[in-house]
């Protein structure tokens, strides 16, 4: 499979040593929205930065590439992204976090959230933290963790940072040097505290879940989540 590495940071370099354990081939990389030809590849994986997303994944659609995007920033576009690949009969996978254990961690917060949602007691907070190379606060992980809460807990309605109000889910975002990224779900009640936590120790699972993602949308046509990939929840 020739790949098209679009961000070539950190997590792209982290892709790349993984892909090419996995056989595959790279055929561009570039951290820039223009200069590459990207009917050379197979497939896109982009982990660029939010103003160069939407463009990087557009092109994509536009030119029939498959395209698997873990950029977050950029989600005010993704609406018009899923409109473009769905005229365009492309193929398009976005996640706040592809690691194969997070996308498990998602699943186990919104069955712990039906469990909770009848228990008054508890509130509930979210905490991340992650590397201070981190652009974006809160982390999509998180987001998608508290979006995950309000879906099956009728107790709240939305989320904010770093601020606590009645039928909000307050979301604590820690910036520290080589963390590669946690996520803290805590429920606690004046008598005790239940907390579940995913603990990423380093890049790999990010990069071989966006690989892994990759691998199955080829010669698929449509959106999807990592729930499709991985045949989970």
């Amino acid at each position: 499979m020739k790949i098209a590495l679009l961000g070539y940071g950190k997590m792209g370099k982290t892709i790349e040593e993984i892909a090419i354990q996995r056989g595959h081939e790279i055929v561009i990389k570039t951290s820039d929205e223009d200069g590459y030809d990207i009917t050379l590849a197979d497939v896109a994986i982009d982990f660029s930065v939010p103003k160069a997303a939407f463009f990087n994944i557009v092109n994509c659609l536009k030119h029939g590439v498959p395209v698997i995007s873990g950029t977050t920033g950029w989600l005010d576009n993704y609406e018009n992204a899923v409109n473009i690949c769905m005229e365009e009969n492309g193929a398009f996978i976005y996640a706040s976090n592809f690691s194969l254990g997070v996308n498990i961690f998602f699943e186990l917060n919104k069955q712990l959230a039906k469990m909770m949602s009848q228990l008054k007691q508890y509130n509930v907070t979210i905490e991340e933290i992650h590397h201070t190379q981190k652009l974006d606060a809160p982390s999509g992980t998180a987001i998608t963790l508290a979006e995950g809460i309000i879906s099956e807990h009728t107790a709240y309605s939305k989320w904010l940072l770093n601020e606590s109000k009645e039928q909000v889910i307050p979301i604590t975002a820690k910036r520290i040097d080589s963390v590669p990224g946690t996520h803290i779900i805590d429920y606690t009640s004046k008598t005790d505290s239940i907390q579940i936590t995913h603990t990423a120790h380093n890049r790999q699972g990010f990069a071989l879940g966006a690989i892994v993602a990759a691998e199955w949308i080829l010669d698929k046509k449509g959106v999807y989540t990592m729930k499709d990939v991985l045949n989970i929840g």
